[in-house]
């Protein structure tokens, strides 16, 4: 069973850089300089826990006092298609919703749209690359 924990604590940034270490740099390739900025310490994080071991995780980052920036969403290659990013999107959305944040726009890669747009999500805006790799814009608002 998934566990997810959420705030600003070292040891999560860390669990949640492992995660995207694994996703990101040694999966998808993208060098460890654009993964790592200093913005997770402005960052709430959520990781998604199978055994004490993180498999998966997201970031949300403010941008004004009604808009949140979901970013470096991602789960390990072994624990996909258990529904766990939908959990952890739906946790990010409470801890949203918490702060009172009425929108939240993410950068999608253009493999995961579908994915974002069973979530409630809509793409705008033209396709850009972010680390050499295809994407949209999206948002939801409530």
């Amino acid at each position: 069973m998934l566990t997810i924990q959420s705030g600003k604590e070292v040891q999560l940034i860390e669990q949640a850089r492992y995660v995207r270490e694994v996703v990101f740099i040694q999966e998808q390739g993208i060098d460890a300089s654009l993964e790592y900025d200093d913005l997770d310490d402005v960052c709430t994080h959520v990781v998604g826990l199978i055994d004490a071991q993180p498999v998966t995780t997201a970031r949300l980052r403010p941008v004004d006092s009604t808009v949140g920036k979901v970013e470096r969403v991602a789960t390990i290659q072994a624990a996909r298609g258990h529904g766990y990013g939908k959990e952890i999107m739906n946790e990010v959305e409470r801890v949203a919703k918490h702060q009172g944040l009425g929108e939240l726009r993410l950068g999608a890669q253009l493999t995961a749209l579908s994915f974002y747009e069973k979530l409630g999500y809509e793409a705008f805006g033209d396709e850009f690359l972010d680390a050499n790799i295809p994407h949209r814009m999206m948002r939801k608002t409530w």
